[in-house]
């Protein structure tokens, strides 16, 4: 059984224990079971009118589209904020995160009003697109964070969240209306600067591979530009472990490599900066803080377990 099979029947049997709701929620038309009828209940109780009230005020886009949470039980965007929201306002608990991927990072900083923010694009459209709308017609980054080293410098941390996301061998070189897609990039790829070293770009337009060129060249042109002050960054790729049609699985048959983390290293200059971690590796450092028993206990039982 796939990955996503196994998690949509773990939330159909855990939906009325956890949410108390009875499924059967419109998506794309149609009644699910894994879709829970009262969208905003999908929300960790602690964080729930706050991110809603966060995506609203910053014009941020809901993965529904429809100005509301999704009421789908496997979607990443909720899973990413079930996981990472509380701690916009908890800088010990982003301290620890942050200390634990870099020991170079010694505290995390705040970034626009927290110290974790969502659905952040760059100031300047990336290549040639034409947009910087966060969560939707632009590449944007899951969430990020900034840390500060012993010497002051600050480190730029792009988390890009994945739950259920598996793809297939399909190009996207070319858009539906047929425009080629490698022509919005080509400068930033061409550039000598370029923290991509692949040698034929095409072999990128795939997925998940369009989306990390994309964020590494967003990670790479905000530092360019200074922005939040920033001398460097990180890419972090948050997949679950037990997700093995995503990580194991290489979509762009020219790549070479064991899995998705050395194939993807193979294409940067500074393999260093890219780093595939579990949501439960991520959060372990922040176990045993204060007052993170309630959210650490929901996240295991809703996707730990």
């Amino acid at each position: 059984m796939k990955y996503i099979e196994k998690e949509r029947q773990k939330a159909i049997e855990i939906r009325d224990k956890i949410f108390r709701d009875p499924g059967n929620g419109l998506f794309f038309g149609k009644e699910r079971e894994f879709v829970l009828s009262e969208p905003e209940l999908n929300l960790w109780e602690g964080i729930r009118q706050d991110a809603k009230d966060y995506f609203q005020k910053n014009g941020v886009s809901w993965w529904s589209g429809n100005g509301e949470p999704t009421g789908h039980l496997l979607s990443s965007q909720i899973a990413c904020l079930n996981h990472l929201y509380h701690l916009r306002q908890r800088k010990d608990c982003a301290d620890k995160i942050l200390q634990n991927l870099n020991s170079s990072i010694i505290e995390s900083q705040f970034v626009d009003s927290g110290f974790v923010e969502f659905e952040k694009t760059g100031k300047n459209p990336l290549g040639k697109e034409l947009s910087t709308q966060r969560g939707a017609n632009s590449t944007s980054i899951d969430s990020l964070m900034i840390g500060k080293k012993q010497n002051g410098e600050k480190v730029l941390v792009l988390i890009e969240w994945k739950y259920t996301e598996s793809y297939s061998p399909n190009s996207l070189l070319f858009s539906d209306s047929g425009k080629n897609r490698f022509e919005v990039y080509q400068e930033l790829l061409e550039n000598p600067d370029s923290p991509i070293k692949t040698i034929d770009f095409k072999d990128l337009f795939f997925e998940p591979y369009y989306q990390l060129m994309r964020q590494t060249l967003l990670g790479w042109t905000m530092t360019k530009n200074k922005e939040y002050e920033i001398s460097d960054w990180l890419h972090l790729h948050v997949i679950p472990n037990e997700n093995k049609e995503l990580k194991e699985k290489i979509t762009s048959k020219n790549l070479t490599g064991k899995n998705l983390e050395e194939s993807w290293k193979l294409q940067l200059k500074n393999p260093e900066k890219y780093i595939v971690i579990s949501p439960e590796k991520l959060l372990e450092p922040i176990k045993d803080l204060e007052d993170t028993k309630s959210i650490i206990e929901y996240l295991t039982n809703r996707y730990w377990k």
